[in-house]
């Protein structure tokens, strides 16, 4: 992310960072880090801590025409902005008949899995995804968070830029050469004939492993990688579905008002007949994240989980 913010910046003079620690700490992931020295306190703007202030400020100064990439620490922390959120960058295109756009990113981290209990592990970005206005983008890999971000970086919508705590530490292949990948096309990470198993952000390197196991057992499964949830490419799982005519949707947030619910509501509805069973959906049970490891890691999808729900389910 470092790469995308610094090639923001550089090839755009609207565009400026805001929010907690980003400038003289370096970014609580030091994602950031440097940054205050190579670019000056008018690009990067250490905030109050008031995510409804610096947001609120953000969305201004995204109507005046600016490029603002605000950074919220934790999603967990953009419930004190959700009526900025919500309300505001939201909904200020719509109720002024497109005569006013919020080209805003709201940099945030999601998702469980670090040992830091019920209030900082919460994936929130499938409400986010409910809300008519915002962009939501999910990326699950190093090459698409920098293809998306530029993609983001050229919408007139505001984006939710969802980025999983733990794939700070992945690494992956990064082109020189420049590329975008569009807001709303997913991405097939595995071909497979047998099951489909969608996911997104941390999720998708659980799919990944989960049909790898699959595989042993000559079970083939394709994962999909949807990237982004606002807008939602159903095309590409449906096709995938009417090929294997069996569906998982593996998603970390609670069942009870996941984005696998819409999912899955869509799959039944574009795709009824090519089912060979119910839509599937895997998710965290209904209960606050735990601070204790060996519970936490008990209540997030794993693969075991999930080969064992495919299996037992689909009769593979």
């Amino acid at each position: 992310m470092a790469k995308a913010l610094r090639e923001a910046l550089d090839t755009d003079d609207r565009t400026f960072l805001m929010g907690e620690d980003i400038g003289a700490y370096g970014g609580p992931y030091a994602v950031t880090r440097g940054f205050l020295e190579d670019y000056g306190e008018e690009r990067i703007r250490d905030t109050p801590i008031s995510e409804a202030a610096f947001v609120g400020a953000g969305t201004g100064a995204a109507m005046i025409g600016m490029r603002p990439i605000v950074e919220i620490m934790t999603i967990n922390f953009s419930l004190v902005a959700i009526d900025q959120i919500v309300n505001h960058a939201a909904k200020l295109s719509y109720m002024s008949d497109g005569q006013i756009s919020v080209p805003l990113i709201i940099r945030t981290v999601t998702g469980g899995g670090a040992q830091l209990a019920a209030t900082h592990s919460q994936s929130f970005e499938n409400w986010y995804a409910s809300v008519p206005g915002l962009r939501v983008v999910v990326p699950a890999t190093p090459y698409d968070a920098l293809g998306l971000f530029r993609s983001s970086r050229k919408d007139n919508n505001p984006v939710i830029f969802a980025e999983h705590s733990l794939l700070y530490r992945v690494r992956g292949e990064v082109p020189d050469d420049y590329y975008e990948i569009p807001l709303g096309q997913a991405r097939i990470a595995r071909e497979g004939e047998d099951v489909t198993l969608v996911s997104y952000s941390g999720m998708v390197r659980v799919a990944e492993e989960s049909a790898a196991k699959l595989a042993e057992n000559d079970i083939s499964a394709e994962v999909i990688d949807l990237r982004t949830l606002s807008p939602f490419d159903l095309e590409t799982v449906v096709r995938s579905v009417r090929k294997t005519n069996r569906v998982a949707v593996i998603e970390e947030t609670w069942k009870t008002g996941g984005f696998s619910g819409t999912i899955a509501s869509d799959i039944q509805e574009a795709a009824f007949d090519d089912l060979d069973g119910p839509v599937l959906r895997i998710n965290a049970p209904d209960v606050p994240a735990p601070y204790a490891r060996n519970i936490e890691q008990a209540m997030i999808p794993s693969s075991d989980w999930v080969v064992e729900a495919i299996t037992y389910n689909f009769g593979l």
